[in-house]
């Protein structure tokens, strides 16, 4: 028998949710060519899988290291948790673009670093990714911010019928060349500014390719429920496929309607829509602290928001409307308790100590209230983020428990190493995959080991549409992790999140080994992906 790779003697765990079997895999190239007995000596590469689980390599639905892997094509945070595919498309994707998405990113600083983010077509960022050298295989949806700038920069305004029209066939000719969908964020300006129907005329685009519109929606909050409808009724009316990006109810008083999200999804999937949700297994999230200024005052992009804290009379206007719950936007602030939700990872970019400090401390010594403290910070670090506290761990296990929900770290991916570790991270970067599978599906019993490996393979690879992938079958592409069931286990907190997770032993990637014996290698054989090839 022709191989150029065996994984002898473990227990696989197939993708499909079916019973785990004792089987060998044996992998000629790139593909799987057998899984069950390899009887005798076989003239390859071979690994021992014995008393481990032997699956297929995890898809990471939402992924921001689209920047860090230009830095370090590693991935390494990730890659050590079985991740071998990477996709990206929250918000921002490597093009389309004009050559504004830099401008548009400023609230995000970290994400671009030393990474080039200005491409023509998405096409054009992916293929850039796979020159450079990654190691896990690549996906991309467009970004919502880089066909919303492209179209009206940064102003809040219905497009015209020539913007949207040159946006369908900006979409179109994307579409056609593999990217899986259109990816928003509509909490965020200027994304946020895309009204429902231009969501929906360039989603019919997205429908007729088979894709999916996928979004992280203009309320988690107060208007969860409502803006869950916004997203129904684009997948309804543009006929494509939907996808809800990191399912929450966001805010204490909005916890009992992740109970009613969830029982209207699955409405939804009774009556033959097609829509499905991803989380990550934390209660916390991670984002800019200018998110939580609204929106109106992002009008004209990040430099004219930094322009507004200067006038100290908007400043007071900002604040005031903080301090009060919104149906007119996300307040992140309110929602995260005034300020003692909003936790700092390290020290301010100017030397105050904060990390480890809530905001509302970190005011106390500025000697200002919370809000106005948060506004000081932003106009002195625009690119200043923070970790949320805005979740309840009983909706984090209803979420995790959906058969029709994903995995997302929605996280970068990099080494836990300078000067990675010299930036401010959430523990899901290091955590998503592994906390799912060791915390919630072991120890807690959640969801059973064949499924919950689904969830992260065969699941979101069907969904969309990533052919050959998900599935550790004969003639399917051999992105494989080998790990160890009894031991796999996130170990990065919020206070000290640069901490690589445990149990994973093998990883494979296109045929080629990228992790032995929980160690990277320096293969570099991902790929970029593309919708239906």
């Amino acid at each position: 028998m022709p191989a150029t790779l065996v994984i002898r003697g473990g227990t696989v765990v197939d993708g499909t949710g079916v019973p785990a079997r004792q089987a060998d895999v044996a992998v000629d190239g790139d593909r799987i060519v057998t899984v069950g007995a390899i009887e005798g000596t076989v003239d390859a590469v071979e690994l021992d899988a014995t008393g481990l689980v032997v699956a297929p390599g995890f898809v990471n639905v939402l992924s921001h290291a689209w920047g860090s892997l230009q830095r370090d094509g590693s991935g390494a945070s990730e890659l050590i948790q079985g991740v071998t595919t990477e996709v990206f498309g929250e918000s921002f994707s490597l093009g389309p673009s004009d050559g504004r998405l830099t401008e548009a990113m400023r609230p995000w600083a970290g994400l671009g670093e030393s990474a080039q983010v200005e491409f023509d077509r998405l096409s054009e960022g992916l293929d850039h990714l796979e020159r450079l050298g990654v190691a896990p295989n690549v996906a991309s949806f467009i970004g919502g911010v880089n066909l919303r700038v492209i179209g009206a920069g940064f102003d809040d305004r219905p497009l015209e019928r020539a913007e949207l029209d040159r946006l369908r066939a900006l979409v179109d000719e994307e579409m056609a060349d593999g990217a899986l969908g259109i990816g928003t964020a509509l909490i965020y300006p200027p994304g946020r500014f895309a009204r429902t129907d231009e969501l929906i005329a360039l989603s019919t685009v997205v429908g007729r390719h088979g894709g999916t519109y996928i979004s992280h929606m203009r309320s988690e909050g107060d208007q969860f429920l409502e803006c869950l409808e916004e997203l129904l009724t684009i997948g309804i009316e543009a006929a494509c496929r939907t996808e809800v990006w990191h399912l929450k109810a966001a805010g204490q008083d909005n916890w009992p309607k992740m109970k009613l999200a969830i029982e209207r999804i699955d409405q939804a999937r009774a009556a033959g829509q097609p829509v499905a949700a991803n989380m990550y297994p934390y209660t916390a999230g991670g984002t800019a602290l200018a998110a939580s200024i609204p929106p109106q005052f992002h009008v004209g992009g990040p430099a004219a928001l930094v322009e507004r804290l200067r006038d100290p009379q908007l400043r007071i206007q900002m604040a005031a409307a903080m301090r009060e719950p919104s149906d007119e936007f996300e307040n992140l602030f309110y929602g995260a308790g005034f300020g003692h939700g909003i936790m700092f990872v390290t020290d301010l970019a100017d030397g105050t100590r904060a990390a480890g400090k809530r905001l509302d401390e970190v005011a106390a010594e500025l000697d200002l209230d919370p809000a106005d403290a948060l506004l000081e910070l932003v106009a002195r670090d625009p690119g200043q983020g923070a970790l949320y506290f805005l979740m309840d761990e009983d909706n984090v296990r209803l979420g995790l428990s959906q058969p029709w929900v994903s995995i997302g770290s929605d996280a970068e991916a990099h080494p836990a190493e300078p000067p990675f570790t010299d930036a401010a991270t959430h523990p899901r970067t290091y955590g998503t995959f592994a906390r799912f599978l060791g915390h919630y599906c072991r120890d807690e019993g959640l969801v059973p080991l064949p499924d919950a490996v689904r969830r992260m393979t065969s699941l979101p690879a069907d969904n969309f549409g990533l052919v050959d992938r998900g599935q550790l079958e004969p003639g399917r592409f051999a992105d494989i992790a080998v790990f160890d069931p009894d031991e796999v286990i996130d170990r990065a907190t919020y206070e000290n999140p640069h901490r690589y997770a445990a149990g994973m032993r093998h990883v494979v990637v296109n045929g080629r080994v990228v992790v032995r014996d929980n160690e990277v290698t320096s293969e570099r054989p991902g790929r970029r992906l593309r919708r239906g090839a």
